[in-house]
């Protein structure tokens, strides 16, 4: 857990990586939408 742990937030910030946990915010936003459209 922590700075090394690929799995954390802060351990894909100290890596320079995205993924599940630190999506990045083009991804965020489509996703976003997605919900948005389902909601309505």
């Amino acid at each position: 857990m922590g700075r090394g742990d690929a799995r954390t937030k802060r351990g894909k910030i100290s890596r320079g990586s995205h993924g599940k946990s630190r999506p990045k915010l083009e991804k965020l936003k489509t996703i976003i939408k997605k919900e948005a459209a389902a909601a309505n």
